[in-house]
């Protein structure tokens, strides 16, 4: 499951649009990021994307990409043109493509690098979607078929468009949005296929007799409503709105945070799921958040905040900028606990923390926020520096947020513990730990 939020320039405190997104998947799966330089093809070239290959573009453009490490796509990202994209899967009525097409996380990616605006990203994924359609399993262990929903900003615009197979619906935003594991456009939209509501007519969804209904006629109501995803919407957009034309990075990296209502324990319940995702015992409440991404879409320069680890609640947000090499992420992770990287290094402590979450946790969060108080807005003021500049500070940044984090290994590992989770919970996450490789101790 995910959530992804925009605000624009009218609902912030600076005039500048706001993008920002969890990526929920399997906890062994690991999140990496990357940048792409912007590289000149060959004519007739063509690109292997996931399970598809299709004719490449002249030009793609620099991207930095978040994503899972076994898919050519990308569950959010951004490119050199001020674009941002955050994707959800959606359940609806029209029947999954399982052996090809594009993977919506695909289609992300070709969009950044092919759309120098939402619209015309918008415009990319669209015409995709109707050559190639979307298919292929999107699940690292675990199966996961499902179709596409996507936030599309820059920092004039913003869209959400949702996809039910190859046809799909799309809505300007106006203020602030927010997007989860459901279709949520209804009787008005701005742009849709050229079928959408013939082909629910042909199907027996729509009679007529009312208003046509876009969520209403396509979604599949029981796996949309196991997903959680109208609690976790209603949690995030409710939390934009409340803060309208006054919100900021800062707030937007608290409502990927979100846990509900408090205390929180990520061991209680085999069912339910927050905005800040954490995986239980049980197969219901298997999925976490594994990385995190807050943009600032200003029109000159971007400013990106990323963690590249799981849990936002235990991980430091750090800048990023496009236009210079970013030597910051590592080697690429994947499903096999490997020190040398920044997504494991995170899980130890991560895992470590989960041991007794309500008691360990504090011990280092308030460094967190002490931490991210600062990188905030140096890093929103170095935007007006040199592209040097910006990649210098950035290190120091995921240096400084490096070394923070190895103490807080050490003091969580070395800590007692005082309310131990129950013993399915535990079961669950021995069995993740032993499956990734894990160190004994965790």
């Amino acid at each position: 499951m995910c959530d992804t939020v925009v605000a624009l320039g009218s609902a912030t405190a600076d005039g500048i649009t706001l993008f920002g997104k969890n990526s929920d998947r399997e906890p062994n799966e690991a999140h990496h990021l990357v940048r792409l330089p912007r590289t000149q093809h060959a004519p007739g070239s063509t690109v292997t994307c996931t399970y598809l290959t299709i004719p490449q573009a002249r030009t793609t453009y620099e991207v930095l990409l978040a994503k899972p490490f076994w898919i050519w796509g990308a569950e959010m990202g951004a490119n050199a043109y001020g674009v941002a994209i955050g994707s959800e899967p959606v359940f609806t009525r029209v029947p999954y493509e399982k052996r090809t097409g594009l993977l919506g996380m695909d289609l992300v990616r070709l969009g950044l690098e092919r759309g120098r605006t939402a619209l015309e990203a918008l415009d990319v994924i669209t015409t995709l979607l109707a050559e190639y359609g979307q298919g292929g399993n999107a699940g690292f262990h675990h199966k996961l078929y499902a179709h596409t929903s996507f936030i599309i900003a820059d920092p004039h615009d913003a869209w959400v468009l949702e996809t039910a197979g190859r046809h799909w619906a799309a809505e300007r935003v106006k203020d602030v949005r927010a997007i989860s594991n459901g279709l949520t456009i209804g009787t008005t939209w701005d742009m849709c296929s050229e079928d959408l509501v013939a082909y629910a007519v042909r199907r027996g969804w729509y009679t007529g007799r009312d208003d046509f209904h876009f969520a209403r006629c396509y979604s599949h109501t029981l796996f949309t409503r196991l997903s959680a995803s109208h609690y976790r919407r209603n949690a995030t957009e409710g939390a934009l709105r409340a803060r309208l034309g006054a919100l900021t990075v800062q707030d937007v990296i608290a409502v990927l945070r979100d846990h509900g209502d408090a205390p929180y324990n990520p061991a209680a319940g085999l069912t339910g799921a927050e905005v800040c995702m954490h995986a239980g015992a049980g197969p219901m409440r298997g999925s976490q958040t594994v990385g995190s991404m807050v943009s600032s879409l200003a029109p000159d320069v971007q400013t990106h905040f990323v963690t590249g680890t799981a849990a936002p609640c235990l991980s430091v947000f750090k800048p990023v900028w496009l236009g210079t090499e970013l030597n910051l992420f590592g080697p690429v992770p994947d499903g096999s606990y490997d020190e040398a990287t920044l997504f494991w290094r995170h899980e130890a402590l991560h895992r470590a923390t989960l041991r007794d979450y309500a008691a360990l946790a504090p011990l280092y969060q308030p460094e967190r926020d002490a931490l991210e108080q600062r990188f905030i807005p140096a890093a929103l003021a170095f935007r007006h520096t040199t592209p040097e500049e910006r990649a210098a500070f950035a290190s120091r940044c995921f240096a400084e947020a490096e070394a923070a984090e190895a103490r807080w290994r050490e003091l969580v590992e070395a800590a007692p513990v005082t309310n131990s989770p129950g013993p399915l919970y535990r079961r669950a996450w021995r069995a993740r730990n032993r499956a990734a490789g894990m160190p004994e101790q965790f």
